[in-house]
């Protein structure tokens, strides 16, 4: 796995906080953020939409990531979509 740092939450002090990296060898982005409460895995597991399964497979999860991070994660994913092009 290839991973492209690309940055990770401006207000962290501790290092211990969200970060996006992009898989440049699976073309994926990748994200650490932070666990969700029940109460919010629950909203996002009785979500329902045309082509979305109600509830969150064993192999996904659910993570939360600040607003202030938006940036970063368009970065990443201008990072992501010229990975692709080559």
């Amino acid at each position: 796995m290839a991973l492209r740092f690309i940055g990770i939450d401006p207000n962290t002090d501790t290092g211990e906080s969200p970060t996006v990296w992009v898989d440049e060898g699976k073309n994926e982005l990748v994200i650490q953020g932070w666990k969700p409460d029940s109460e919010l895995e629950a909203q996002c597991a009785a979500f329902e939409a045309p082509g979305h399964a109600v509830g969150i497979p064993d192999h996904e999860s659910v993570v939360r990531v600040p607003a202030r991070m938006v940036p970063i994660l368009r970065k990443a994913c201008d990072v992501a979509e010229r990975a692709q092009l080559h």
